[in-house]
């Protein structure tokens, strides 16, 4: 299954070629751009982002100090803003316990980090795996719905959540540049062809993998 997976990756980068992925200068915005988000499209949270910038530009205690009305009237244009401002609120202020020093977070929680995110308000699987990969530099897969439309496209049976397919898939033999341009690669992938139901038009359209069969 390692094997199979990893030359998907490797057929699917030298047809598609890097993507950039997370798009962001710095950690403290992926970290705003997942929760953001969420249950959006992009082109909302990048206008919430944009107005967090030119009142925090980006800073870790900034972010945090931001009053509850503050923070809703920034990111109102992603959706969900009250949600969305207790998560962002919680996870800067969990952050500067530790100085805002990802590394210092990183050593702290060991192998415990993502339950550890997973506890935090607005956090759950999919945007835990995400911090993990592009926040703490942990190679790790994101089971999102391209993902998982993908999968099950290969061959791969049953893929009815995110956990069903987050332990069949780990990325031990990827480094962490490989892991994250494994998850921009699938995310592009989905939006050129699983979106618009052309997977049968893609080069993929006769690969095969079944990972329950493994």
């Amino acid at each position: 299954m390692k094997q199979q997976v990893y030359a998907l990756y490797q057929k699917m980068f030298q047809k598609m070629g890097p993507q950039g992925w997370w798009p962001a200068d710095s950690k403290e915005e992926i970290i705003l751009g997942a929760i953001l988000v969420q249950n959006t499209n992009w082109q909302n949270a990048a206008i919430s982002l944009e107005n967090l910038k030119m009142v925090t530009d980006f800073s870790s205690f900034q972010i945090a100090n931001l009053s509850v009305a503050q923070l809703q009237a920034l990111i109102r244009p992603s959706g969900f803003f009250k949600n969305k401002s207790q998560a962002i609120h919680e996870i800067f202020t969990w952050l500067l316990a530790f100085d805002g020093d990802f590394f210092k977070v990183r050593s702290y929680y060991g192998e415990n980090l993502r339950d550890q995110l997973l506890t935090l308000h607005g956090i759950g699987p999919e945007t835990a795996d995400v911090l993990l990969l592009y926040v703490f530099d942990l190679p790790v897969f994101v089971a999102d719905s391209y993902a998982r439309r993908l999968f099950t496209q290969l061959g791969t049976p049953q893929l009815h959540n995110y956990q069903a397919l987050k332990k069949l898939v780990n990325l031990n033999d990827f480094t962490l540049a490989e892991a994250q341009e494994f998850h921009g690669l699938i995310d592009e992938f989905g939006k050129e062809f699983l979106k618009k139901n052309t997977f049968n038009r893609s080069f993929l359209r006769d690969y095969k993998i079944n990972l329950r069969q493994e």
